[in-house]
């Protein structure tokens, strides 16, 4: 074993100090972790990380709806009621399992940035990267269009009846729950300042508080006019031309031509087989091989015999992540701007020679890219099925919080800063262009098992979710977890990768662990070089919806977030 330094266990010992006790369930059965029963049903199913939302998809799928009509409604509600994750000013991706055809669709519903922001406007403005708020980093957002592109594809009820809730919501009122009370709040300081924000989003000039009734009729008012009026309501008529006039006049460069000229795209899902399971992820500008790749390179170890709370595992886990980022740092971008060398990425082969770089005893402080022919968002994900057996995987996000702050006119949402996540690095696929997609954090995942639906999942969170998309696969397939359980346990989060937004990682990184790891592989890890850092927060949001051989839903939901799981 490496000495540890004295710096290092200082380090150590100081997040214990803060390190609250493990929690304890009084359950009688499963793990000790374990917050809940999985919720079982055979007729329709939706996860989403709000109790309300969770409500309208069961109305839609109660009155004949898809899963996607249902996915459709309960965004729209989410994008309402937890506007500090989502809302229709962001992107939206989404894995699609079809009954019909018994095959999964990929979806990718994100927006490029504005034709008329050059690359050198940046330097000449002496800016080294693009701000987190404000005009620069907003791109086109594309959720609107990507409800449709499911709808057409997929909906059965008119989409008058999948907005309707939500528009009786915004004009009603709804009560605000306690983590988006809290990160609303967070948000306010940053946001305050952009034209809008205030009218829209602080009523009485504050941020509401855990319990408060919040009506945003400025929202129920655009909903109305995309269900009359249709995708072009939004990105053609008053509603592009509202964010184009609002864009100009507050120094942006989104414009009406950008939103009329948006188009989404059908993509192929991209899988490995891990333990006789195929989990399938979209291929990039989305960061979801990066799970793909981790457990590749962990498919090789005997994780079960490690166990789940060992030094050995958690160090393998941290070190397989590494390598997967220096490849997410280099390659992952918009495939129509560079030839993306998805399939080596993923391969078995590559990963064999990926993994010969871990050293089973020691952290690395650096790893190189390989060679081959984040920060923390804010989001949410949901899933649903219904009775005819499709299942619906959806992520859909603002990024940082609510997003860029920019709320125009009387629209009644924030416009995301997506945009922010691109490199200005001359040369970088990541690198920023008029037109192009920027490198996304949001990733919907599902595994099938012979061909058939086993796991629609997701984990919000920024770079949070490819470590969370792994850990949730690993906990059940290796640990031997349910649906619930593997959710609720307790997770590995390292920080300080390499970014496709120019960072490079130079000391290893840090790791941080939930409560429920034991302190002798805290103090190991610090021994085999690895910084230990207590954080509160940043695990990611799990929804996920198993379905079993005799055709049950098994559904699962966040305890460290306000949703639920509910089915019939």
């Amino acid at each position: 074993m490496v000495r540890a330094t004295t710096a290092a266990v200082g380090a150590f010992l100081s997040t214990l100090l803060f390190s609250a006790s493990v929690s304890a369930y009084d359950r009688v059965n499963g793990e000790g972790f374990a917050s809940r029963s999985p919720v079982l049903a055979t007729q329709g199913m939706a996860a989403t990380s709000h109790p309300l939302a969770t409500q309208v998809a069961l109305d839609i799928l109660k009155k004949g709806g898809s899963a996607v009509d249902a996915a459709i409604a309960a965004n729209a509600a989410q994008g309402l009621m937890e506007p500090t994750g989502n809302g229709i000013g962001g992107d939206l991706f989404a894995i699609v399992w079809s009954a019909k055809d018994k095959k999964l669709h990929g979806l990718n519903a994100s927006g490029r940035s504005p034709k008329s922001l050059p690359f050198n406007y940046f330097a000449d403005n002496n800016l080294e990267k693009i701000p987190s708020h404000g005009p620069l980093p907003v791109s086109v957002p594309g959720a609107v269009d990507g409800w449709f592109e499911l709808h057409e594809k997929f909906g059965k009820l008119p989409m008058q009846e999948l907005l309707a809730p939500t528009i009786r919501y915004a004009n009603e009122g709804f009560p605000v729950t306690q983590l988006v009370a809290y990160y609303w709040n967070r948000s306010v300081p940053k946001l305050e300042q952009f034209p809008g924000f205030q009218e829209t989003y602080m009523p009485g000039g504050k941020a509401p508080q855990e319990g408060d009734l919040f009506r945003n009729p400025r929202l129920g008012d655009t909903l109305q006019k995309i269900a009359d009026g249709g995708r072009d309501a939004f990105y053609k008529g008053d509603i592009a031309r509202e964010i184009d006039r609002y864009m100009k006049a507050n120094g942006g460069f989104l414009s009406y031509e950008d939103l009329a000229g948006h188009t989404s795209d059908w993509v192929e899902p991209v899988s490995t087989n891990y333990r006789g399971y195929d989990v399938w992820e979209l291929p990039p500008n989305g960061q979801g091989i990066a799970a793909l790749q981790i457990l590749n390179i962990l498919e090789a170890y005997d994780l079960k015999k490690l166990g789940r709370t060992s030094p050995e595992y958690i160090h393998l886990f941290a070190e397989a992540k590494k390598l997967a980022f220096e490849d997410r740092a280099k390659y992952y971008a918009d495939p129509d701007f560079n030839q993306l060398p998805v399939q080596e990425l993923i391969s078995k082969s590559y990963a064999e020679k990926r993994r010969a770089l871990i050293d089973p005893n020691k952290a690395a402080k650096r790893y190189e890219a390989g060679t081959v022919a984040l920060r923390h968002g804010d989001t949410i994900y949901l899933t649903t099925a219904d009775k005819d057996g499709n299942m619906v995987s959806l992520i859909q996000s603002n990024y940082r919080g609510m997003g860029s702050g920019m709320t125009p006119g009387d629209l009644g949402f924030i416009l995301q800063d997506r945009g922010e996540m691109f490199s200005l690095q001359e040369g970088h696929f990541n690198q920023y262009a008029p037109g192009k997609r920027p490198f996304h954090t949001i990733i919907p995942a599902f595994v099938t098992k012979d061909d058939k639906p086993w796991l629609s999942f997701g984990v919000m969170g920024g770079a949070t979710q490819p470590q969370m998309h792994a850990q949730i696969v690993i906990n059940m397939l290796d640990f031997g977890m349910n649906v619930q359980e593997a959710g609720d346990a307790p997770r590995i989060l390292h920080s300080g990768s390499s970014q496709p937004t120019d960072e490079l990682m130079e000391d290893g990184g840090y790791l941080s662990l939930e409560d429920g790891f034991p302190m002798e592989t805290r103090r190991q890890l610090v021994q085999m070089g690895h910084q230990i850092r207590f954080e509160s927060g940043p695990y990611g949001g799990y929804q996920a919806i198993q379905k079993t051989e005799n055709g049950v839903y098994h559904g699962a939901s966040e305890s460290r977030k306000d949703g639920q799981a509910a089915g019939y």
